[in-house]
């Protein structure tokens, strides 16, 4: 016989943000773990492009006490918020 499962949290429909994965506990028993949603990561407003050297992580987790500097932002001007390629662009059209 297969071991019955039972929602521990939230409803019992499958949506995005109530999806679940079974793992085999210590003890042997069966039980659901909730998973967390894919993040698709910060884009540049003016590009549109992914930036580069920053962690994929969802909103919430962007917040000062979850993570480290150094994997929130990158070493240049706007950094974190502008891509590469916009930041270039943006100082061409200063300088002439």
């Amino acid at each position: 016989m297969v071991q019955r499962l039972t929602y521990r949290k939230r409803h019992n429909y499958a949506t995005k943000s109530n999806q679940h994965r079974v793992v085999k506990t210590p003890g042997g028993k069966l039980v659901y773990q909730t998973t967390k949603k894919r993040a698709s990561g910060p884009k540049c407003p003016v590009t549109g492009k992914r930036i580069q050297g920053i962690s994929h992580l969802r909103p919430a987790e962007y917040k000062r006490s979850r993570l480290s500097r150094n994997r929130r932002t990158v070493n240049r001007a706007y950094g974190g918020v502008l891509s590469a390629g916009a930041v270039r662009e943006s100082y061409s059209h200063k300088m002439f």
